[in-house]
């Protein structure tokens, strides 16, 4: 993208970036919702998920977003208006600032910053702004409650997702993530390079982190306590309806497959494929397409664990945060610098 945005003009450059950017974000999680949520499931639980609208409920998605347009915007008579209304905007920014980072291929890329990772991680944790504004401006103890659970849940869970990351940072020696990507795509297991070095394998515990991590800021089961049906209706979310539930609900989703494109960035070799020279500029036409699958496959995962696992208690979220994933991650992080120094 880098290069072929070279010789335009600045504003047709913004356009078409910011254009792919709402495909990019806006694509993979109709993909998700269609192929997890709606389907997945339904096969999980021994039935067929949606099939009137489209063929084999292919539509589905669109019916729902249809239906959610048509319904009344509702603000409750004590709520802040301001910050209500705002709320879903700052969670759906963070989605699309995180995608930013992310490369497709070896031109294929937003931005190419030398500190990428670090830019990533940092705008992720915006999310929670929007939530802790939209439990708090809805005026109601309900969706206070899930924004306080939603807030003290995302803060320790950050903490061993950014620790799981270090790991692939002190491995690949570099912040970038175009380099994260070139590293694995070039690097070595002992001598042997027929694959690559997908972190992976080498880092296979700080993979693990990450993914639990990844579950638990999506808020998704078994780290759904902010949302808990059961006890605050649907927390933070309880007064939104219509366009603004619909971008909480499109937010949710699309992080999630930004989250999963990140995991297969750093994990699993982003954009490469072994067998391809890595300068090769096939990589521009099918980097994106590797890059899906990757994502699809971290994905898999993640709806596989939303939809088998039961809900934790509090207190055993907290602690499986702070007793386990902490200690784990920090463990991971020496392990790997001694190996480093070593090697």
């Amino acid at each position: 993208m880098s290069m072929v945005l070279a010789d335009l003009a600045y504003w047709q450059e913004t356009t078409i970036r910011l254009v792919v950017g709402l495909m990019a974000v806006l694509l993979p999680a109709g993909t998700l919702v269609y192929l997890f949520l709606f389907k997945m499931m339904s096969f999980m639980q021994s039935r067929l998920g949606p099939m009137e609208a489209g063929p084999y409920g292919s539509l589905q998605l669109l019916a729902e977003v249809g239906k959610f347009l048509q319904k009344e915007d509702i603000l409750p008579k004590a709520a802040d208006r301001l910050v209500f209304k705002l709320a879903p905007f700052v969670v759906l920014i963070s989605t699309f600032l995180l995608i930013l980072v992310i490369p497709a291929g070896p031109d294929l890329w937003f931005i190419d910053v030398d500190t990428g990772i670090f830019l990533g991680l940092a705008v992720s944790s915006i999310s929670v702004i929007g939530i802790l504004m939209a439990g708090w401006a809805s005026s109601s103890k309900y969706s206070l409650l899930g924004a306080l659970r939603a807030t003290g849940q995302l803060i320790a869970y950050e903490l061993p997702m950014v620790l799981a990351v270090v790991g692939v940072i002190i491995q690949a020696g570099t912040l970038n993530v175009q380099d994260i990507v070139l590293a694995q795509a070039t690097g070595e297991i002992f001598g042997f390079g027929g694959i690559g070095n997908p972190f992976v394998i080498t880092q296979f515990l700080g993979f693990l982190i990450f993914l639990i991590a990844v579950q638990a800021e999506l808020t998704q089961p078994p780290f759904d306590m902010p949302v808990a049906e059961s006890e605050l209706v649907t927390g933070y979310l309880t007064e939104y309806s219509g366009l603004r539930f619909l971008m909480f609900f499109i937010g949710e989703f699309a992080t999630a497959a930004i989250f999963s494109a990140l995991a297969a960035t750093l994990f699993l070799g982003g954009w490469y494929v072994p067998g391809l020279d890595v300068t090769d500029n096939l990589f521009n036409i099918i980097g994106p397409i590797i890059l899906l699958g990757k994502t699809l496959l971290i994905a898999f995962f993640i709806f596989w664990f939303r939809f088998t696992y039961p809900r934790f208690r509090e207190d055993q979220l907290q602690q499986l945060a702070w007793k386990v994933l902490i200690p784990l991650s920090l463990i991971n992080i020496v392990i790997t610098g001694v190996l480093k120094v070593v090697f």
